[in-house]
């Protein structure tokens, strides 16, 4: 899951990103609106963490972007004013939710899930593929019953691959989703990831190569 945090408050920005690094997730960290309107030209995000208050370039402004640009990304509104009208002043911008300062971190990160479940065609909670049972919530994974200690980017992976309903995700944009933008373009990382992954899942393999096009999670 990509994710885009714009937060002009740099230590609270950079906690945010390490943390959610932590629970998995590929995520950008911007200062101000106008940085992030770069990165919403260039990058597809499943979730926006949007700090309402920012200099310059309004929190505002980056979210009716989003919206009257229809791009599929969720917005998450941050802000110090937590009261009733704040909130419905946030959401009928478009954002999807509303979170006041301060949270806490755990429930950050349900509500950056319970988001990423709802894009335009929404996904089932616990993704399944045969034995395979992926619950992103929990960050857990099982085969046959069996469950599958995973690293963050195998997790990443596999998941970007179940949720694609058994099409072909190339690699560039398995790179897109689950490495952030520090990740070289010329990588070996996202082979090397799959090769483990499917020493970690077993046999008969359920990953499966698609010449030219990426890979697949399903039967043969």
């Amino acid at each position: 899951m990509r994710v885009l945090v714009v937060e002009d408050f740099e230590i609270l920005a950079r906690t945010i990103g390490t943390g959610l690094r932590r629970e998995g997730l590929a995520v950008d960290v911007v200062l101000d609106g106008a940085e992030a309107l770069e990165k919403l030209a260039v990058t597809r995000y499943d979730v926006v963490i949007l700090d309402r208050d920012l200099p310059g370039v309004a929190g505002d402004t980056v979210c009716r972007h989003i919206v009257e640009r229809h791009q599929a990304s969720r917005v998450l509104m941050l802000t110090a004013a937590g009261t009733v009208r704040d909130r419905i002043q946030g959401l009928g911008l478009g954002a999807d939710d509303y979170l006041p300062k301060p949270f806490d971190f755990d429930e950050l990160v349900a509500r950056i899930r319970a988001l990423a479940r709802r894009p335009t065609t929404a996904l089932p909670p616990v993704l399944t593929v045969g034995d395979l049972t992926l619950d992103p919530a929990r960050h857990a994974a099982t085969r046959d019953g069996r469950r599958l200690e995973l690293s963050p980017k195998e997790f990443g992976v596999l998941e970007c691959l179940m949720a694609a309903g058994g099409r072909p995700v190339s690699a560039e944009e398995l790179l897109e989703r689950v490495w952030d933008e520090a990740a070289d373009p010329f990588t070996t990382a996202v082979k090397t990831t799959v090769r483990r992954l499917r020493g970690r899942l077993g046999d008969p393999p359920v990953i499966h190569t698609v010449r030219e096009a990426g890979y697949r999670v399903g039967p043969a």
